[in-house]
């Protein structure tokens, strides 16, 4: 497999169109065209959807993975040798939209400062960015799956404890006596994806669906449950002083959701993922312990 048909499937499936991969390589369509072409011609097999945007098919998942460490190995061969290395060089990560917009920050400030790494962010639900590893699209997630894929280590980071809460409006009009209406109150989804507050229902015995809407966005689903238009389990460090302030109540005590979050990454030690690890870990310091329970049972898994 020649280097520069590995680069030009990773620009192809990245950034969906041969154009757009030819632009970002320097070089014309019908050159990327022909770099896939051989690489299929070598594998026997189709690599590439040619769809709108092209997506990698089966066999070509299989070699995302490879690919990006034949490219993130090349250039720090060239560093370490003196021979013009040192490139920028692409790191897609996965991380679910809290972290991102919480205790994550701190890292795209850390990698602005990077002249041989361009992060490039995935945002997905916790429970399903591990997927993203196995397809070979990321170097790492941010994931609530302890269970490392092949290939990859498991290192805990700690947990993101989130709050059930609401408007006072809405909690008022939705109290009765002194308990919440649960099975009428209004909730909050960020997604098709988000479970955390089914999970809260069905743990209190609510065995039908309440009204819901949905808000696709970390900021604006605070928002949302400002405005009153649902209750939601908020990670209590997007809260601020809501709760002291009243702009915010909390539902119900000893109610809160730990969720723990581990770093999966690949086993492969170079100097650029060894530093985006370190990154990672310092700006996860902010979150809580994890408890002994909530460990993964393994660091590593062989290929």
């Amino acid at each position: 497999m020649q280097i520069d048909q590995l680069r030009a499937l990773l620009a192809v499936v990245d950034h969906g169109t041969f154009d757009a991969a030819a632009c970002t390589l320097h070089i014309t369509p019908s050159a990327v065209s022909q770099r896939i072409k051989a690489l299929e011609r070598d594998a026997g097999r189709v690599l590439v959807e040619r769809s709108t945007p092209c997506r990698a098919t089966a066999a070509g998942e299989a070699l995302m993975r490879a690919a990006r460490q034949m490219v993130v190995l090349e250039e720090d061969a060239r560093a370490a040798l003196g021979d013009g290395g040192g490139a920028a060089v692409d790191l897609p990560v996965a991380v679910n939209a809290d972290s991102l917009a919480t205790w994550f920050e701190p890292v795209l400030g850390v990698a602005a400062g990077w002249d041989d790494v361009r992060i490039q962010l995935e945002v997905e639900d916790e429970e399903h960015s591990a997927e993203h590893l196995r397809r070979g699209s990321v170097v790492g997630a941010v994931t609530a799956d302890p269970a490392p894929v092949a290939g990859c280590r498991t290192e805990s980071l700690g947990a993101m404890r989130y709050l059930p809460v609401a408007s006072p409006r809405l909690a008022r009009r939705f109290t009765r006596g002194r308990r919440v209406d649960w099975a009428s109150l209004p909730v909050l989804r960020f997604n098709a994806k988000d479970q955390l507050q089914r999970g809260v229902l069905r743990d209190l015995g609510v065995t039908t669906d309440p009204p819901s809407a949905q808000v696709p966005s970390s900021e604006g689903f605070v928002a949302a449950v400002r405005a009153g238009l649902g209750w939601a389990m908020v990670p209590e460090a997007q809260l601020g002083d809501d709760l002291q302030t009243g702009t915010l109540v909390l539902l119900r005590r000893r109610a809160h959701r730990d969720v723990p979050l581990y770093w999966q990454v690949w086993t492969l030690g170079t100097p650029r993922m060894t530093r985006l690890g370190e990154a990672v870990h310092e700006a996860a310091r902010q979150l809580r312990p994890a408890r002994r329970s909530e460990r993964p049972p393994a660091v590593g898994q062989a290929d």
